[in-house]
């Protein structure tokens, strides 16, 4: 009597810690014929890209409440459960500067459940938030503009990308900050004082970028733009895709990482490490990737989307499957690499697309250029931009 021998199971062979490929549902899997080409991991693409956004008419929408003049106490609600203390407040009162939010933290003004808090500790839903008389800063005249301001303001509309009357985005160049901190005197926040309006509203971050990476950068012009943008970003109703230039090839070329990542703060500086489902701080990240190009086996050209947007979620999860960003001071620790001749030690990713609903209907799409170095970058290595990116028809969860 013969017996069946069972198959052994394939060997994982190098598949990167932490990234497991997309193969989508078995209906979405073309069949594949022996001698065939195997096939693609994510779908194939769509017939068209979609129309560039063309803006509904506008709609009387109502704008939102004044800021409290006076002392008030709210409950975090379901939907505002972990958010960070200064972004509950942006989400809550988008006429609110940075530089006011860390005032009244700094302070002790603010108090949750009766208790201080730091910007950067985490609401719970339930919870009681103490908050004071807020005002917005004092209105500037755009016509009495100093000579320093003139050319701030002509910065920021060279770094215009798409605008209208509630929404900016900007491509923002490598090397400057988004917001202040230690040592930085020149960021986006503070430039973005020169463009107030007659009403004294100022425009408004409703994402940020990590100080080297370029491109895409959302704005709000208006309080109601900001409300229902933080709430699409909350939502997850905003799709983010970045370029990145890799050491290696990973293995397989597209998949999903999936981790928990936690804050390691040291005196100068702040890192993202790999933690434990549980640890205190923890938070899950989830990235989906693609190659789109190669050179040499030494580099890749990789499309990232993530679908959570956890502090340096990209660079850490990149370096965690073993193929750090090129150019990256904090995540980079390969051994016995040396950078390729003509290529610049510098961070390089691109915050490429963003895909966003827009406040009055309709949707915003805005791709942003490789910036100078990673443009000479891809010259050199003889990688093609205008290639096809499957990174497009991920999931998005």
């Amino acid at each position: 009597m013969s017996r069946r021998v069972k198959k052994p199971l394939r060997p994982a062979g190098d598949r990167p810690k932490g990234a497991r490929p997309y193969r989508g549902s078995q209906a979405e899997r073309p069949a594949h014929r022996p001698g065939g080409k195997p096939p693609a991991r994510f779908p194939a693409p769509r017939a068209a890209k979609p129309a560039p956004f063309i803006p509904e008419p506008a709609k009387i929408v109502p704008e939102p409440p004044p800021l409290p003049t006076k002392v008030q106490t709210v409950v975090v609600t379901a939907d505002e459960n972990n958010m960070r203390v200064d972004r509950f407040l942006e989400a809550r009162f988008p006429g609110l500067s940075f530089s006011h939010i860390q005032r009244i933290v700094r302070k002790g003004e603010l108090r949750v459940n009766g208790k201080r808090a730091d910007s950067k500790d985490r609401l719970e839903e339930g919870q009681s938030v103490r908050i004071p008389p807020l005002k917005l800063d004092a209105p500037k005249v755009a016509g009495n503009l100093s000579e320093a301001g003139a050319k701030t303001l002509q910065a920021l509309k060279d770094m215009i990308l798409y605008e209208d009357a509630d929404v900016m985005v900007l491509n923002k160049p490598a090397g400057l900050a988004v917001q202040g901190g230690s040592g930085t005197t020149r960021h986006i926040d503070q430039m973005l004082e020169v463009m107030r309006d007659a009403k004294g509203q100022k425009p408004r971050l409703v994402h940020r970028l990590d100080k080297e990476t370029a491109g895409c950068l959302l704005i709000a012009k208006t309080r109601f733009a900001a409300t229902a943008l933080t709430g699409s970003f909350r939502h997850r109703s905003a799709r983010k895709i970045y370029w990145a230039l890799v050491a290696g090839v990973p293995k397989p070329k597209q998949g999903r990482i999936s981790t928990y990542l936690a804050k390691d703060e040291g005196e100068d500086d702040t890192i993202m490490r790999i933690a434990a489902h549980g640890d205190e701080g923890a938070s899950h990240a989830v990235t989906y990737y693609a190659v789109v190009e190669t050179s040499a086996q030494k580099l890749a050209w990789v499309s990232l989307k993530p679908v959570t947007g956890r502090t340096h979620q990209l660079r850490a999860h990149m370096a965690h499957i073993g193929h750090a960003i090129v150019g990256d001071p904090k995540y980079f620790n390969k051994e016995n690499w040396e950078l390729p001749g003509g290529l610049q030690k510098r961070l390089h990713l691109l915050a490429r697309r963003i895909v966003i609903p827009h406040p009055r209907g309709g949707m915003i799409d805005v791709t942003a250029p490789l910036p100078p170095h990673m443009l000479q970058s891809w010259n050199l290595l003889g990688l093609e931009a205008d290639r096809f990116d499957p990174i497009e028809n991920a999931p998005e969860e």
